[in-house]
């Protein structure tokens, strides 16, 4: 009998920064050597980082990848470490695992399916690895088998898959059930609602190939700027009846988390007699034989059993996580957000009082004032206090804002100890205003130039923010949530300005029963806001008409989850309008007229905007949907507008 002590590692990695990346990784393994770990799984890529987009390309990342591989064998004395790295054989790039024993590279495997999809696009720069192919790749003088191999250490045979791989109808594991007691999976899976549990399931099914443990690791954190990782890391047990032993915590504010196990192994027993499909490479990894349990797992705070986060938990923990890597690898020294008393502006204040209490909760108090405010002096800062530091808020008024509006604007701003102010706009927008009018030659009126007079006032907000913000080194907070970019509801340079945009990932029904859930329930490291429900109370409304008018939003557009619902079928179900109206209808129970009308307006706004959601700032990605075209939806800006398919569609809801 054979006890194997198997570590999956997360890390908080970042693309190309060659020093940090090695640190963790150094950090991480020698905190596992501690912990008796003899086979080790390191995420997909994580030597240079998964987002090194094109540079990719260049031929420098892949040679500083190997320098780092080759400054980090020596802290795998003792074990078995698969790192991953890009790496060019004759010419073509690869996603490779490097698989390292006591100190030298004996192997690796090359990635075999391409993510394409969403917001991957491998195949710009790498190669699939061709089904069966063993290369000699010479490699620090010495020439190793890279491909489709299993590697026999001490007596247990392990392969690999990685990422893509497990996630097509005809994985590898399949072909290598009963001929491995070991599956690694390094992973960069982004995080999106309800995709942990597929994991799971992709991993439980994985273990059934195996004689004894399948490791699943990921990246974690907000690594390149859109893509946040939930730090995933499961082991399960082989066999006929696989179960998840051991898990890491996600969405840590950490450098790396690990899980771990301890499996036990009968070398002797006889394995499938049918012959490998696969070359086998021997290395004599001695095992400590010792069946002490050696168990990491640990669940995230508000997960059930099976390991699941409500959607209104999972957001905010993300979400918390991409802004705490974002402002820290950006080097901002806090953020400012233009706080309106709405539901936008205020979820997203409350998204970075989230992120500092999570962070103090797990990093503690000096650990968290260092990391966010790295510039400080020694002096001992309360949590209340580093908000205060961090967050600005201002509320920008104009004669069309009511006390409403202003009151939970303070308020909010009061609950969260962010540092507040109040400031009127109006002389800007006469100013702005009266000069128009002189080169035009005439007054300007609410019958005559509604948008101009509605977009004036958001804009001139924008100077003073940006103002602030580079003040304070700070990085402006922009406001726009999925729905309005969807329909261009949005002005631009006034409430889409700013660095980042954290809530334009989620569409504005969600954010609003987020705000709810907020409010009655909460985090649990933070628990409830009852402030919000001044938020929550009102209706939304951008206030920029005059307040007789009683402007609100879904007068302007339609119901929140009607757009919600249309968005999501023209947009991610690539339903046409025709298509939609039986949708529509039957979902709200409405008259065919209504329906055709909102149908008529999401279509038109959408096509009309695209130049909008070209200029908007980065998003977090958190729906298996986004509006993001460099990532995820590609439009033209210029284009036919469906013009012709919602005529058909008129004319068949008029027989």
């Amino acid at each position: 009998m054979t006890a194997v002590r198997i570590f999956a590692i997360s890390l908080n990695q970042t693309p190309l920064s060659w020093e940090t990346n090695r640190d963790n990784i150094s950090e991480a393994l020698r905190a596992a050597r501690k912990q008796g770990a003899e086979l080790v799984c390191l995420p997909e890529l994580s030597v240079c980082g998964y987002g090194c987009e094109d540079a990719f390309l260049w031929a420098d990342t892949a040679a500083r990848s190997l320098r780092v591989v080759e400054e980090l064998l020596p802290e795998t004395g003792g074990m078995a470490v698969a790192f991953g790295l890009p790496l060019w054989i004759e010419g073509e790039l690869f996603n490779v695992a490097l698989l390292a024993c006591n100190g030298e590279l004996i192997g690796g495997a090359g990635k075999r399916h391409l993510a394409r999809d969403g917001i991957h696009y491998e195949h710009r720069w790498f190669m699939p690895w061709p089904k069966g192919r063993v290369s000699q790749v010479e490699i620090f003088g010495k020439k190793i088998p890279i491909g489709d191999v299993i590697f026999d250490l001490g007596g247990v045979r392990l392969a690999f898959e990685i990422c893509e791989d497990a996630w097509i109808a005809e994985r590898p594991a399949h072909e290598l059930a009963g001929l491995v007691d070991v599956i690694f999976n390094p992973s960069a899976s982004h995080f999106a609602f309800g995709k942990h549990l597929m994991r799971r399931q992709l991993v439980l099914d994985g273990a059934r190939a195996t004689r004894l443990a399948y490791v699943y690791c990921n990246l974690l954190g907000n690594e390149a700027g859109r893509a946040i990782y939930d730090g995933d890391c499961l082991l399960a047990c082989g066999g006929s009846n696989p179960q998840i032993v051991a898990e890491s915590r996600r969405f840590s504010f950490l450098a790396y988390q690990m899980a771990a196990a301890t499996f036990t192994l009968n070398v002797d027993e006889a394995r499938v007699s049918a012959a490998p499909i696969r070359p086998t490479i021997a290395y004599p990894l001695n095992f400590s034989d010792s069946s002490e349990t050696v168990l990491l797992s640990s669940k995230t705070p508000g997960e059930d059993p099976s390991g699941a986060l409500t959607r209104e938990q999972a957001f905010g923990r993300a979400t918390a996580l991409g802004l705490f890597d974002y402002m820290r690898k950006s080097r901002a020294r806090g953020f400012v957000v233009s706080l309106s008393g709405g539901a936008d502006s205020a979820a997203v204040c409350l998204l970075v009082r989230l992120m500092v209490r999570l962070c103090w909760t797990e990093r503690g108090a000096r650990e968290t004032v260092q990391a966010l405010l790295p510039q400080s002096s020694n002096r001992t800062i309360t949590e209340d206090e580093l908000m205060a530091r961090l967050l600005t808020t201002v509320y920008q008024s104009t004669e069309n804002s009511s006390d409403v509006t202003r009151n939970a604007a303070k308020s909010v701003a009061a609950a969260i100890h962010a540092r507040h102010y109040e400031v009127s706009v109006d002389e800007f927008v006469a100013g702005y205003s009266g000069k128009v009018e002189k080169v035009l030659g005439r007054e300007l009126s609410w019958q005559d130039d509604d948008t101009t007079l509605q977009n004036i006032q958001a804009r001139v907000r924008a100077p003073l923010v940006w103002m602030l913000a580079n003040a304070q080194g700070a990085l402006l907070l922009a406001t726009s949530n999925r729905s309005e970019a969807a329909v261009g509801y949005a002005t631009m340079d006034g409430d889409t300005a700013g660095g980042l945009s954290p809530i334009a990932g989620v569409d504005k029904f969600f954010l609003r029963s987020w705000l709810v859930f907020m409010e009655k329930v909460g985090i649990s490291e933070l628990g409830p806001i009852p402030e919000l429900i001044l938020i929550n109370q009102q209706q939304p409304t951008a206030e920029l008409r005059p307040l007789q008018l009683m402007q609100t939003d879904e007068d302007d557009l339609m119901p929140y989850e009607v757009l919600n619902v249309i968005e999501r079928a023209a947009l991610f179900e690539r339903r046409l309008p025709a298509q939609g109206l039986a949708l529509v209808m039957g979902r709200f129970n409405c008259e065919r007229a209504a329906a055709l009308a909102w149908l008529v307006r999401f279509y038109r706004l959408f096509a009309s905007s695209q130049w909008k959601r070209e200029r908007f700032a980065p998003s977090f990605f958190m729906d298996e949907g986004s509006l993001d075209p460099t990532t995820w939806l590609r439009f033209p800006i210029l284009s036919g507008g469906f013009e012709l398919e919602l005529r058909e569609l008129q004319g068949w809801s008029a027989d």
